[in-house]
């Protein structure tokens, strides 16, 4: 392959393009602002574990390391609700075997990643170094190293922005926006959020249950909890900027224990360093990037959260960027490595997907945060687990979402709704779920 193949930004998505192009016999060179987090300990700025599912698990099948990532996952077989009741409720993801999520380590996931794509040889990482000025017609980029501020300029015949929700790549297009009709927004959302922790308990194990995300839902905000390999919780609050119950609110160590106490009072009895963890760490704002196009010239692209980055309440977020990965693969081998074609085609039949996933994540913040505490919705959901098992050729919005990578995400978010539609409704008139007619239900269902 004569390209000169460059890829900005090292994280999830570039290191996993980067290791596919070099198994199909490119020679890629990858610059990442931040430092080699194989050798240094650095904050991604963003939560330690993430869920992997099977869109993600396709990408990571496709260049070989599905099995080694095995050894870095706890398998989530369902949500387990912990209303403020303090009992709690377990809600299985799926009807059918074989299906759940899993946690995974950012970090451990991404050093594998690094450590895969070097070992072909074929693949050069340079760390501490930020993208400035890109010049697309060129096909330019000018870098500077952030420890001794040396500045050079670059050529590549192909260049990749995978450099995240802040890319630098995705920012020259818009400075650029007139002549390349650059459509760009960022919308966020008046949520915002803070990371904290349950420790592993005194033995070294789980003081919650180990294969679930936890959920603790409240009206307008909500806590979640994904377990780690070492016995811990990664905790998220999710909480608005401003209002009654919000983070506008909690400014003293005594505002902080008591809305902790009154809201959340089973997960806080698992939290000695509530105080230190919300006083230490960030409270960062959550957002939606939507942009097109994504490629220029047949030479520029930006994949991934630089060109898609969604909220967290779907879990989609790499396992989207992971099959970015795939999508542009299998046109690689449509197009027998024809940029000029490979590029634009990818960016017309992606687009549409990656909308419909932002859309869904979006409304997915609702369910979480107070849909999972109706119990019209847990009624709902009980009649969608039924069918599941009971007829594995139906899939719920959820499942096709996150189990049907063969499914096209614009394609799961349209028949998905009118299911959702039609199984709220029916469950809003029921009294009981032994009241449920399957077979009418299902009639129904399959005429969507």
């Amino acid at each position: 392959m004569d390209e000169k193949v460059i890829i900005i930004g090292a994280g999830l998505c570039g290191a996993l393009l980067a290791l596919r192009l070099a198994q199909k016999g490119y020679s890629v060179i990858v610059y990442e602002r931040r430092p080699d987090m194989r050798k240094e300990t650095i904050s991604a700025g963003r939560s330690i574990n993430l869920a992997l599912s099977d869109r993600g698990l396709k990408g990571l099948e496709l260049v070989g390391i599905k099995d080694d990532v095995e050894a870095l996952i706890i398998p989530m077989h369902g949500r387990m609700i912990h209303p403020l009741s303090g009992s709690s409720t377990f809600v299985n993801y799926s009807g059918r075997q074989g299906e759940w999520i899993n946690s995974i380590s950012r970090s451990g996931l991404n050093m594998l990643l690094l450590d895969r794509a070097e070992a072909t040889g074929k693949v050069k990482f340079v760390f501490n170094v930020e993208c400035q000025e890109v010049n697309f017609s060129k096909g330019e980029l000018v870098l500077q190293d952030t420890i001794n501020e040396k500045v050079e300029t670059v050529n590549g015949d192909l260049i990749f922005g995978t450099d995240g929700a802040n890319s630098a790549i995705r920012n020259a297009m818009l400075q650029a926006s007139a002549k390349y009709r650059f459509d760009f927004s960022l919308k966020y959302l008046s949520t915002g959020y803070k990371e904290l922790e349950i420790p592993s308990a005194i033995n070294g194990g789980f003081r919650l249950e180990k294969n679930a995300l936890h959920i603790w839902p409240r009206q307008g905000f909500m806590m979640i909890a994904l377990p780690n390999l070492d016995g811990s919780f990664t905790v998220t609050l999710f909480l608005p900027f401003e209002g009654q119950h919000s983070f506008s609110k909690l400014t003293t160590q005594k505002e902080i224990m008591a809305f902790f106490a009154d809201h959340f009072p089973s997960a806080l009895s698992h939290m000695p360093d509530i105080f230190e963890d919300f006083s230490a760490n960030p409270t960062s704002s959550l957002g939606t990037v939507k942009c097109y196009p994504w490629q220029i010239n047949g030479s520029f692209l930006l994949m991934g959260d630089a060109a898609h980055a969604v909220v967290p309440f779907y879990g989609q977020g790499m396992n989207a960027s992971f099959e970015d990965v795939v999508i542009l693969d299998e046109l690689m081998d449509r197009y027998n490595g024809d940029w000029k074609k490979i590029l634009p085609e990818y960016q017309h039949i992606r687009k549409k997907d990656t909308d419909a996933i932002a859309d869904l994540a979006v409304e997915n913040e609702y369910e979480m945060r107070d849909a999972t505490a109706n119990p019209i919705f847990l009624l709902k959901r009980k009649i969608e687990l039924h069918l599941e098992q009971n007829h594995p050729d139906y899939f719920s919005k959820y499942s096709m979402v996150t189990f049907r990578e063969d499914l096209p995400y614009s394609v799961a978010m349209k028949k998905g709704r009118k299911q959702d539609a039609i199984l709220m409704e029916y469950a809003g008139n029921l009294e009981n779920i032994d009241e449920v007619d399957y077979a009418f239900l299902l009639d129904k269902l399959k005429k969507i």
